[in-house]
């Protein structure tokens, strides 16, 4: 199995064995965006690489040795009847892309985690009723999609929203949703993971601000734009809509500039 150091510019450098699942899917950036670094079957290699070249370039050095991190599983709890998780539903989705590859066996067969698999994990998971920070999936219906999952592959697919424009759509936007559709966004995306992304890159603008870089300011609204556009598809709405309709809002106030900001009058 070969690791690779891969590079995304001004923002990290991590190491993974599968590319796809956590640079493309997982973190949303695509070839062009990032660059490997290096490639080895060599975990001890990786793991020191991995230290070196992030010192190098300037970034936080990770605490653990990646090869550390991969000895680690997790820490499921299998009987016959299901596969239980020590995550709440919340946080499943992220534990498990970062186990891809992690297998297990049960009483119906051997369960191998992959971009498919987690997918109808998600679709069938269950709340524990003892402990709301678990949840779990029945092994035998996890065991009948695994045998052969095209036949199931129907009742797991994500109902998209009915998407509502009252605004011609524009080709800049466009363009963004069709990046996005074609890529599995809207159909293994949900609007909760696209807040929270939408939070880092206002991390992102904030440190460009205080350091007044003029390009990373750009590529952080840039984020934020791209990042609001996927939100509003994924809750059913144009991005268009959303401005207009808080352009026709803002555009009858009336107000004064205090300290900076525009305050409107009240009444």
């Amino acid at each position: 199995m070969e690791y690779h150091i891969y590079h995304i510019p001004g923002k990290k450098i991590g190491v993974t064995q599968n590319l796809e699942a956590r640079v493309h899917t997982q973190q949303g950036y695509l070839p062009g965006e990032y660059e490997i670094l290096e490639s080895s079957d060599d975990i001890d290699y990786i793991s020191d690489r991995e230290l070196v070249l992030q010192k190098e370039y300037g970034y936080k050095i990770d605490r653990e040795l990646y090869k550390l991190l991969k000895t680690k599983s997790m820490k499921i709890n299998v009987t016959e009847q299901t596969t239980t998780f020590p995550y709440p539903v919340s946080k499943l989705k992220g534990n498990l892309m970062d186990n891809i590859g992690f297998q297990w066996e049960s009483s119906h067969g051997l369960f191998v985690l992959n971009l498919k698999s987690i997918n109808w994990i998600m679709s069938h998971v269950q709340t524990s009723m003892y402990n709301d920070g678990r949840c779990y999936v029945y092994n035998k219906a996890f065991a009948n999609w695994f045998s052969s999952p095209e036949l199931f592959e129907d009742k797991i697919e994500k109902e998209l929203p009915t998407v509502k424009c009252v605004k011609k759509p524009l080709k800049m936007f466009e363009d963004i949703r069709n990046w996005a559709s074609t890529r599995g966004l809207y159909e293994r995306g949900d609007s909760k993971t696209q807040y929270i992304k939408l939070q880092e890159e206002a991390g992102e603008l904030a440190k460009a601000l205080l350091q007044n870089d003029k390009a990373e300011v750009i590529d952080a609204i840039g984020d934020m734009i791209v990042v609001l556009t996927n939100l509003a598809h994924l809750e059913g709405v144009h991005v268009e809509t959303c401005i207009n309709t808080a352009y026709k809002e803002i555009s009858k106030r009336k107000g004064r500039m205090i300290n900076g900001t525009f305050v409107k009058d009240e009444g």
